[in-house]
């Protein structure tokens, strides 16, 4: 069973997907969003590429728990992909997974320019990475 990870952002969506077994996370792509219709399009073209029975969306809290703007625009779009992909969507707290991606980055001596290009596709693996320690 192989799940699909996202980091919903302004501009971007980061996209990871699980082994088989669901046991690691791998980044895939970063989506450079342009409109809601070509954003689910590719995402359903994943999602039938890779088989994908699952979602999880990085739910971004406030760092007190509370649920901001930003985490309801996500839950927003998680409702979306519900009724669009007709597969289960789960939230996932992604608190601090961005900051996680970019110091990976920075250990790894990865170029500013690079780390642009490549830091959601991280946090996405991160967010379903942690999902699937948890299970």
């Amino acid at each position: 069973m192989r799940i699909l990870g996202l980091d919903y952002g302004d501009k971007t969506i980061g996209v990871a997907v699980s082994d088989e077994l669901g046991w690691t996370a791998q980044g895939l792509e970063v989506i450079r969003r342009k409109n809601q219709e070509t954003d689910m399009q590719r995402l359903k073209e994943l999602a039938e590429e890779y088989g994908i029975e699952e979602i999880v969306v990085g739910l971004p809290k406030n760092m007190n728990g509370t649920i901001g703007p930003r985490a309801e625009m996500c839950m927003e779009f998680a409702e979306q992909l519900r009724q669009i992909l007709h597969v289960p969507v789960r939230m996932w707290d992604e608190r601090l997974t961005t900051v996680s991606a970019q110091r990976t980055l920075l250990e790894a001596d990865v170029s500013r320019k690079k780390r642009k290009q490549v830091v959601d596709k991280i946090a996405a693996s991160f967010i379903l990475q942690n999902y699937l320690d948890s299970k």
